[in-house]
């Protein structure tokens, strides 16, 4: 008699064979942990020692000043005027301001590590600190003799400059997370469902153009931006104090460029997909690079030069430092005229390359 197939071992082998078919799955439980590890790995990767940055401010003194500083192979010291050495301290750009004199003064924030690490080594390099020369008590061997303690002869300014904490850095990074999960899933599975259902075949024979279909998602998906942007930008000012220096119309204007970029994107990668696999496929490998090489949780300059190019054209990484520049430095459109155009240049040509592929019918 011929032995019936166990039904436990069949329902394993067809979920197997669903869950192998899916090119989003596969994905996301192979390739994406090996891709994090190496991108991670080659941002974090052991490099040489770096010189910490310092600016001297211009002053009488200054370029004597900057000589003595790079005596330290561990500094790097510019001279700088004072609004951009204060803009430099403020953003992390530099992790020291010395102003030239008699004393000399150093404006840091003791809260990083890496400043308090500068100060001590330009007070070595200045000789701003200097011990006492050794006093002996009259009556005293000389095995008795004491040294008096260091003295610093410069004046610590501590600076603590809005903007300058992680969390700072994170609050608009997540902004741009946001608008690009957002953008790309919600509107490359939007048409995918669409298409799956049979809609589209039915609305040719409407008086609708192709770019009225597709200018309605990125509209709905640029829309829903109005709430978002304030529930996230309201919860790190009112529980964590995130500055927000710059113009809020500013940053609603990027917000909203955004928001079209990644529905742009969205709308290109499910202009031909024909069902959901292809369409996470196809999301998946778009959205992975960006969410860990665009600056959303640490800096993109971690990427060796060699990537910067790369790391540097992804869209998330111009909208990601524009926001950063708007809210933590307060820059102006003048500023950011030039992401602005850049990502004005993604929304229109993902658009329009979109529009160009889209068809009604597989």
């Amino acid at each position: 008699m011929r032995q019936r197939p166990s039904p436990a071992a069949q329902l394993v082998l067809t979920r197997l064979r669903t869950y192998y078919r899916e090119p989003g799955s596969v994905f996301w439980t192979f390739l994406s942990p090996v891709l994090l590890a190496l991108v991670l790995g080659v941002a974090f990767t052991d490099r040489p020692n770096e010189p910490i940055e310092v600016a001297v401010r211009d002053a009488p003194g200054a370029g004597r000043t900057v000589s003595m500083l790079n005596t330290d192979p561990q500094l790097q010291a510019r001279p700088l005027d004072r609004t951009a050495a204060d803009a430099d301290l403020r953003s992390g750009a530099v992790a020291l301001v010395v102003v030239p004199g008699d004393p000399p003064e150093f404006h840091y924030d003791p809260r990083r590590t890496e400043s308090r690490l500068a100060r001590e080594l330009a007070a070595t390099a200045l000789g701003t600190r200097r011990s006492g020369a050794p006093a002996t008590a009259p009556g005293e061997t000389p095995a008795a003799t004491t040294t008096t303690p260091e003295v610093n002869t410069a004046v610590d300014v501590a600076e603590r400059a809005p903007g300058s904490r992680y969390v700072d850095f994170l609050i608009p990074g997540l902004i741009g997370m946001g608008l690009m999960s957002s953008g790309l899933w919600g509107v490359g599975f939007s048409i995918a469902e669409i298409r799956l259902r049979k809609v589209l075949k039915r609305l040719v024979a409407t008086p609708m153009r192709r770019s009225q279909f597709l200018l309605s998602f990125v509209v709905v998906r640029a829309s829903f931006l109005l709430l978002e942007l304030p529930l996230l930008v309201g919860c790190g000012v009112l529980v964590f104090d995130t500055p927000v220096v710059g113009s809020f119309a500013l940053l609603l204007l990027l917000t909203a460029l955004g928001a079209f970029v990644f529905a742009g994107i969205g709308l290109l990668a499910a202009a031909r997909a024909s069902n959901y696999q292809t369409v996470s496929g196809i999301l998946s490998v778009v959205s992975m690079p960006m969410y860990i090489g665009s600056g959303v949780f640490f800096p993109a300059s971690h990427f060796p030069d060699a990537l910067q190019g790369l790391v540097q054209a992804l869209p998330l990484t111009t909208l990601n430092d524009a926001l950063r520049g708007v809210m933590l430095e307060g820059q102006t459109l003048a500023d950011v005229a030039v992401p602005v155009a850049v990502l004005a240049l993604w929304a229109l040509g993902s658009f329009a390359a979109a529009l160009w592929l889209f068809r009604w019918s597989d």
